[in-house]
C-alpha cells in the first residue's frame, strides 16, 4: 500500500491531479473560516464555547458537520455544499415522477447536462432562502443558544449582504467541487464534505484526551479499559461500514450471439451488481431532517399532553430511537423504489439480447430483479440502522462526547469510508493503466510486454 502511494507521485499526470485537489481543498477550508461581514466573530466563538455538546441530532448540527464547523464560526461558507446536495436530491426524486425530467435523463450526456443546469438554478434558489433564514437567525441569536448581540449592522443591509455572501460562497464551493471532479482526483462534492467532516478530527481527539483526564479533586470518568473497548469498537464499526459499502449481489447475465454482417456480437457471460446499501446515507439524512421538527412543534402547543410528547421525542429517548430506526428502514425502501427501475433494466437487457439464466426475458426478469432488490435492501437497511444509532447510544447511554461518538458510525463514518474507497479506486485505475500494481499488491512496475 505504501509503495502504491509512492508510485502515485511518480506519474506526472496523477501527481498533478493530487496536488490540484489538495490546493482546492485548502481554498475550501479557508472559506469555512472567514467570518461573515457584520458579525462579531469573537463574541460568537466565546458564547459557543459555553454551550455544552449534546447528541447533535438536529439538522443544524448536520449542517455544521457538513460545513466543517463553518456554522459555529458564522463563516461565509456556513451553508457549505448542502444546498447543492439538496438540489441534487430533489431533482433525482423528481426525475422518477416527472415525465419531462425522465425523458431528459434518457437522452444521454445532453440530457444530464440540462438536468445539471437545472440543479444549479435550484441551488441558487435554495441559497437565497437559506441565506435569508440564516441572517434572521443571526439577528436573534437566542435561537442558537447565544445570549449576546452578535450583529453589528442595521437589519436590512445585513440581510442583503449576508444573503449575497453566503450564496456566492456556496456557488464557489460548488464550482470548486466540479473542478476537482474534472481536473483532480475523486468526486469533488463528496471530497468537500469528507474534508469538512475530517476537519473535526483534531477537536474529537482533544475531547478523547479529556475523557481520560481526572478533574481537579476528582476521578476520571473513563479508564484505560474503556479506551481499549473504544479502539476495538472503532475497528469493528469501520470494517462493518466497509463491508456494507462494498457488499453486492451479483446477478448472472448471459448475452445471446448476434450476427451483424460478417461479425458475431454477444455470447459472453457477465453479471449485474446489486448493491446491498443502494441508498447510501440518504435514509439517515432524511430521517434526521424530519425528526428535528416534531419535538419543537409540540413544545409550542399548549397542553400537558403535547409537552410530554415533546419531551418523549427528544434525541436519544426510546420513542425517538424507535422512530429513527423505522424511518431509516422506510427511506431505504423509498430511495430504492424511486431510483431503481427493474422494468427499464429488464427492457434494456431484452433489447440488447441479454437475459438472466433460468428467467424469461421481459416481465419475469423485472419481477425477479424487484424481488432480489427487496430482499437485499432489507438486510442493508437493518445494518444501516444499527450503524446510524451507534453514535447516539454512545453519547447518551455511555456519556461519550458526541464529537467523539460521531466517528464511530452514523453519517460521518459512512461518508468518509464511501468517499475514500471511491478515491482509492480512481487512484488505482490510474496506476494500473500505467502498468503499476494498485493498493492490493506490491507497487512494482509491470513489464510492458
Amino acid at each position: 500500500m505504501l509503495s502504491a502511494f509512492t508510485n502515485s507521485l511518480k506519474i506526472p499526470e496523477l501527481r498533478q491531479r493530487i496536488f490540484f485537489t489538495f490546493g482546492l481543498v485548502f481554498i475550501c477550508r479557508i472559506i469555512a473560516l472567514i467570518p461573515t461581514p457584520g458579525v462579531d466573530a469573537a463574541t460568537v466563538a466565546r458564547e459557543i464555547a459555553r454551550i455544552p455538546t449534546d447528541a447533535g441530532g438536529s439538522f443544524l448540527g448536520l449542517f455544521n458537520l457538513f460545513s466543517g464547523g463553518a456554522i459555529e464560526h458564522c463563516a461565509v461558507g456556513a451553508l457549505g455544499i448542502m444546498p447543492s446536495i439538496s438540489a441534487s436530491i430533489i431533482l433525482q426524486l423528481m426525475t422518477a415522477v416527472v415525465p419531462a425530467l425522465e425523458r431528459l435523463a434518457r437522452e444521454g450526456d445532453t440530457g444530464r447536462q440540462q438536468i445539471t443546469q437545472y440543479g444549479r438554478y435550484l441551488t441558487v434558489l435554495l441559497c437565497l432562502l437559506q441565506g435569508y433564514a440564516w441572517a434572521v437567525m443571526l439577528e436573534h441569536p437566542g435561537q442558537l443558544g447565544i445570549n449576546a448581540t452578535i450583529v453589528t449592522m442595521a437589519p436590512i443591509p445585513f440581510r442583503m449582504l449576508t444573503v449575497l455572501t453566503l450564496t456566492s460562497s456556496t456557488m464557489l464551493l460548488m464550482w470548486l467541487g466540479e473542478q476537482m471532479t474534472e481536473r483532480g482526483i475523486g468526486n469533488g462534492i463528496s471530497l468537500i464534505i469528507t474534508i469538512s467532516i475530517i476537519s473535526r478530527l483534531p477537536s474529537a481527539l482533544q475531547a478523547t484526551l479529556n475523557m481520560f483526564r481526572a478533574p481537579a479533586g476528582g476521578a476520571a470518568l473513563f479508564s484505560p479499559v474503556h479506551l481499549v473497548f473504544l479502539v476495538g469498537l472503532l475497528f469493528v464499526v469501520i470494517a462493518a461500514v466497509v463491508a456494507l459499502t462494498q457488499a453486492q449481489r451479483k446477478i448472472p447475465v448471459q448475452y445471446a450471439k448476434r450476427v451483424i454482417g460478417r461479425k458475431v456480437y454477444g455470447g459472453q457471460s457477465t453479471y449485474m451488481p446489486l448493491r446491498v446499501n443502494y441508498s447510501g446515507v440518504m435514509p439517515i439524512i432524511f430521517a434526521s431532517a424530519i425528526l428535528m421538527f416534531p419535538s419543537k412543534l409540540f413544545s409550542l402547543i399548549p397542553g400537558d399532553f403535547f409537552k410530554s410528547l415533546s419531551v418523549a421525542l427528544y434525541v436519544g429517548t426510546p420513542l425517538y430511537t424507535t422512530l429513527y430506526g423505522l424511518m431509516i428502514l422506510f427511506f431505504s425502501y423509498f430511495w430504492v423504489a424511486t431510483q431503481f427501475n427493474p422494468v427499464q433494466i429488464a427492457d434494456d437487457l431484452k433489447k440488447y439480447g441479454g437475459y438472466v439464466p433460468g428467467i424469461r426475458p421481459g416481465r419475469p426478469t423485472a419481477d425477479f430483479l424487484d424481488r432480489s432488490m427487496t430482499r437485499i435492501t432489507l438486510a442493508g437497511a437493518i445494518f444501516l440502522t444499527i450503524i446510524a444509532v451507534i453514535p447516539t447510544m454512545l453519547s447518551l447511554q455511555f456519556k461519550v462526547p458526541y464529537m467523539v461518538a460521531q466517528f464511530f458510525g452514523g453519517t460521518s463514518l459512512l461518508i468518509i469510508v464511501g468517499v475514500m474507497l471511491d478515491t482509492m479506486r480512481q487512484v488505482e485505475s490510474h496506476l494500473i493503466m500505467r502498468h503499476y500494481d494498485g493498493f492490493l499488491k506490491k507497487g512494482k512496475l509491470r513489464s510492458r510486454r
